[in-house]
Order: structure tokens, then C-alpha cells, then sequence
């Protein structure tokens, strides 16, 4: 059990969120909204494509996606679907699925993903790490200092990297790729990216 604990690397412990309560902020725009905003390079060229202008803008526009897909599915220790997952498999589903890209599953390998990077750098798509006492836990940052996140009290969830919880026990964090590359991953592999 100690050895299952060690590979998958998220908090089997009942770590307590209290300051989350902030989770589904006021600030972050709507599906509604995000969906009224969307038009990919193909529908509009003299854009120019959002994933080469702001790359941020569009990977946190993947994750945003990626949010309201997963929002309130249980934490689940060693899950790695919609009945029940856990943080470092959240991570690379949403990595998988969104940008086709493969990271490890358990959050000892992810924490040596990529490069490292310091907190002040922080950019959507970026990793973040927190060591609770006792475990590892991981999130994907999506921007405006909140991150996204299988807490183990209340499930995927987005919660603020400055609350007083996540703010004690941040670690570090890691950019699996640049920005630019990342986002055009994203667009590579959208249905709208691939003539579809």
C-alpha cells in the first residue's frame, strides 16, 4: 500500500481546502462567454491565428475547456477517469487530450517534466507543485494566479495559488513545453486544425 501511495504521488490524505472555497471564481469568464468568443485562425485569417499572437491566451482557452469538461468529477486515489480521478492523472489526461501530449502518470515523474521554472514566470500550461505534509500534489496553471486541480475534498476544481492552503505548501514549477509550441499542438490537433 506505501509502494501504491509512492507511484501515484497525489495526497491520499484528507488534506483540508478550506481557503477553496473560492473555486469557482466570480472573475473567470463563463462557458457561455468563452464559447460566444471562439473563432479559430481558419474561420477568421485576419486574425492570424490566436495560438501564434497569444499563445497564453489560447492554451488557457484549452484548459478552460478541459475545466468545464472535468469540473466536479470525485477525487478518486489512483483514478484515472470521470468516476473518480486523481491530481497527477488529471494532469496528463487534460495533457493528452488537449495538446497530444504524453506526461507521465504519477507526480514523482511529472515534477521532472520540462523545464523548471520560477513562480514570477508562471504561464497556462504551466505545472505546479505543493507538498502537503505527507504527500505531492499537482496542478496545471491556467492564468490570473489560479490553477486547475483534483482536490482531494472537492474533486477538479479551479483554486487561487495565493490562499493561505496552496500559498504554505507550493513547491515548485515545471513547463513541459513553450508556450508557442504547446499552443500549436492545441490547434494542430483541434477538429477546426485538422480540416474538420
Amino acid at each position: 500500500m506505501v509502494l501504491l501511495g509512492l507511484l501515484s504521488g497525489c495526497a491520499a490524505s484528507n488534506y483540508q481546502n478550506t481557503a477553496d472555497n473560492d473555486y469557482f471564481s466570480r472573475d473567470m469568464p463563463s462557458l457561455a462567454e468563452r464559447a460566444a468568443s471562439r473563432m479559430s485562425p481558419l474561420e477568421d485569417p485576419a486574425a492570424g491565428g490566436s495560438f501564434l499572437e497569444d499563445p497564453a491566451a489560447a492554451i488557457r482557452e484549452a484548459l478552460m475547456a478541459e475545466h468545464d469538461r472535468w469540473a466536479g468529477t470525485p477525487y478518486r486515489f489512483g483514478g484515472t477517469g470521470m468516476s473518480g480521478i486523481d491530481c497527477s492523472a488529471l494532469v496528463q489526461n487534460i495533457f493528452s487530450d488537449a495538446f497530444q501530449v504524453q506526461l507521465p502518470r504519477t507526480t514523482g515523474s511529472q515534477v521532472h517534466t520540462g523545464e523548471p521554472i520560477t513562480r514570477d514566470q508562471l504561464s497556462p500550461g504551466d505545472l505546479v507543485f505543493f507538498r502537503p505534509p505527507g504527500n505531492r500534489h499537482v496542478g496545471i496553471y491556467v492564468g490570473q494566479g489560479r490553477f486547475l486541480h483534483a482536490s482531494s475534498s472537492r474533486g477538479v476544481m479551479i483554486s487561487k495559488l495565493d490562499n493561505s492552503y496552496w500559498r504554505r505548501y507550493y513547491w515548485q514549477a515545471r513547463r513541459p513545453l513553450e508556450p508557442t509550441r504547446l499552443s500549436m499542438r492545441q490547434f494542430a490537433y483541434s477538429p477546426a486544425g485538422m480540416g474538420g
